[in-house]
């Protein structure tokens, strides 16, 4: 069938349908839409056999549901109507919920009923954005697959099936008309509310639109929550602060918030259109801006008003026996070694980059002989950190600075020759954090994680990480090349047939986990773990001599400059939209560096080479151009690196 999604954004819930409804031979097209006109004037475009919107915030015009079927994506039980489903359901305490798919009509959600699924909820419940991304969007695809299917065997006309009108199912249903919930729903009350209760009040708000409170004298949106249960203090004090996140008192415990938006209007904006949140700059002399309100880590937004706020700092490896906030986590078992990491929303910034980095590092200190790479159960990582980037005072520098902490992170997990490096990827993956799992020896996933091992939306930017070392080497030139100029979501099952991954399994959470500890202990013990070790170095020496790896960074990063710093504002541009999700407000342009403004050669050549669909001059250059006095230097360093490390490494 020709499908035609019509979604106010193309986000992870539309992007695993995209993936499964392409899988199955459907011919899909999707139109990120804001009104009715844009939705009227893509169906006369596309002319598709169905139209499906999986998360529409406006009303589907008559014109369009009246001509073609259109099938909408409730995250709601039987029943249920309005915007904040799931925050109803998490705030209310709901046992259960579901997903209800209906086709369009006059009112709202009001529709006839195609599929309707339902799922448990745990006492404990998820943050919305994790419930939206796991049993939503499991049982979104149920339900629209289950649609498809009947129309495909045309069960409406031949009379054998119909759809539930929404009045007969409200004979029965539990579900109801509920209103969008306002900022006086969610309030804390710090003097009454009890830590479990402001928890669950944060996650029915996360990842949008975050709950309201004042802080320090700053009305803050919050988001991010995580139990403690060993700090204490007043209500509403701020008690401590670690990676980023501040832990706040409440009247039986205290509750780590790791991430903070500060109103907008709040912004000295006749003053300054950009300052370093949290830090002051030259043009303002107040020691608070809340320019622009981004969300970012909780102690960026407050800076220096946490000046008498203690550090709460915990190693990696600190016993895992109380509750408390911690964005990496080491543990050893069976000679194994598992590296956790859990960012927000998948993001790393240079400072996280940099943790999780010396981490690493310690993780391959251990005596130990496999280390397991566990990212986030919602996102694995999604490369680098644009919020964090945007609220910096030269967004420029902070995107050299950012990519450059990913690349030696990269090359790092490259040059283990001491340990085998797995990735474990639990959840979804984006640009630099699909390619950072490339940089391990094998690579699993579950079934129902998305890639988008792509850079090039966010303004054509060029990427790092070192891809065009470990893409080409995992699918091929033609492949990779296809994957990056694309940029479409691709589904894990055929991740791994076209060898991006190596094995897909684990359709449940636990599942995945278990069979993925016995994987690592089986390569741990195995009776071939010594030769997987010198063929891994003999391939990596061979591959360095090939073409050093300095030659791979050094290449992405000639590209990188140019969009950070030359004259084409493209990337600056589409990551303010996505930061500000649209229209960005008017910024103070920090100073350019002089030597990228110039529009050089090399910048033209990229351009016409991107628009061609053809990055040859990058992936496939002689090797003529590698073989200088520098790269061979540099070369023979990481040779010698690798060299020293195989020899000296722990003993298996």
């Amino acid at each position: 069938m020709r499908i035609l999604f019509l979604t106010s954004a193309h986000n992870s819930l539309s992007q695993r349908l995209f993936v499964e409804l392409a899988e199955r031979g459907h011919e899909i097209r999707v139109s990120v839409v804001a009104s009715g006109a844009e939705m009227i004037e893509s169906a006369e475009q596309h002319a598709p056999d169905l139209i499906v919107a999986p998360m529409l915030k406006i009303a589907i015009p008559t014109e369009v549901y009246t001509r073609t079927k259109c099938l909408i994506v409730h995250p709601g039980i039987k029943g249920d109507r309005g915007p904040s489903s799931l925050d109803w359901a998490i705030t209310t305490h709901e046992k259960s919920w579901g997903v209800t798919i209906l086709e369009a009509a006059e009112d709202f959600d009001a529709g006839p009923i195609w599929a309707s699924l339902e799922f448990a909820l745990d006492s404990d419940p998820p943050s919305k954005s994790s419930l939206y991304r796991g049993p939503v969007t499991e049982a979104a695809l149920c339900g629209v697959l289950e649609a498809i299917a009947r129309i495909e065997r045309g069960e409406v006309q031949s009379g054998g099936w119909r759809p539930e009108p929404l009045s007969e199912a409200m004979a029965y249903a539990r579900g109801r008309l509920r209103p969008s919930m306002k900022q006086a729903d969610r309030s804390i009350d710090w003097e009454k509310d009890s830590a479990a209760t402001v928890i669950r009040k944060l996650r029915a708000a996360d990842s949008a639109p975050g709950v309201l409170s004042k802080l320090l004298g700053i009305d803050c949106f919050l988001f991010g929550a995580h139990a403690e249960d060993r700090l204490r203090g007043a209500p509403a004090q701020i008690l401590a602060q670690r990676d980023g996140a501040i832990c706040i008192g409440a009247v039986d415990g205290a509750v780590w918030i790791s991430h903070l938006k500060a109103k907008s209007d709040q912004a000295h904006s006749d003053i300054c259109r950009l300052a370093q949140i949290g830090a002051g700059c030259e043009r303002c002399a107040e020691e608070f801006c809340a320019a622009a309100g981004i969300k970012l880590p909780a102690t960026q937004v407050l800076g220096p008003l946490l000046r008498d706020t203690p550090d709460a700092p915990l190693a990696i490896d600190a016993p895992d026996d109380h509750q408390t906030y911690r964005e990496i986590v080491y543990r050893e078992e069976d000679k194994v070694g598992y590296l956790s990491f859990d960012f927000y929303n998948g993001a790393m910034s240079t400072a996280q980059c940099k943790r999780l980095r010396d981490a690493f590092l310690y993780a391959r200190s251990r005596p130990t002989r496999v280390i397991v790479l566990l990212g986030g159960r919602d996102f694995w990582s999604n490369g680098i950190h644009l919020n964090v980037i945007e609220a910096s005072a030269d967004p420029a520098q902070e995107s050299w600075r950012n990519i450059n902490a990913m690349d030696d992170l990269v090359h790092e997990v490259i040059n283990t020759m001491s340990h085998i490096v797995i990735a474990g990827m639990r959840g979804n993956a984006g640009a630099g954090g699909a390619i950072l799992a490339l940089a391990a020896d094998q690579v699993f996933a579950r079934p129902n994680v998305v890639l988008n091992p792509h850079y090039r939306s966010m303004g054509e930017l060029y990427g790092s990480e070192y891809w065009t070392y470990l893409l080409p080497k995992r699918v091929g030139q033609k492949k990779a090349l296809e994957l990056t100029q694309g940029c479409q979501p691709l589904g894990a099952r055929k991740a791994c047939e076209i060898g991006f991954l190596d094995e897909v399994f684990g359709e449940e959470m636990d599942m995945f986990e278990k069979e993925l500890r016995l994987r690592a202990m089986a390569l741990a013990q195995g009776p071939d773990y010594a030769a997987r070790l010198v063929k891994k170095l003999q391939r990596r020496l061979d591959d360095e001599l090939a073409k050093p790896l300095a030659s791979y960074r050094d290449e992405e990063l000639q590209w990188m400059r140019a969009n950070f710093f030359g004259p084409d504002p493209a990337y600056h541009e589409a990551r303010r939209r996505f930061v500000f999700k649209g229209a960005p407000p008017m910024r103070v342009s920090s100073e350019q560096t002089s030597a990228f403004q110039r529009g050089d050669a090399k910048l033209a050549r990229w351009r016409e080479a991107r628009q061609a669909g053809n990055c040859e001059t990058t992936l496939g250059q002689s090797l003529e151009n590698d073989r200088g006095p520098l790269h061979l230097a540099r070369a023979w360093t990481d040779l010698l690196q690798v060299t020293i490390r195989r020899l000296f490494a722990p003993a298996p």
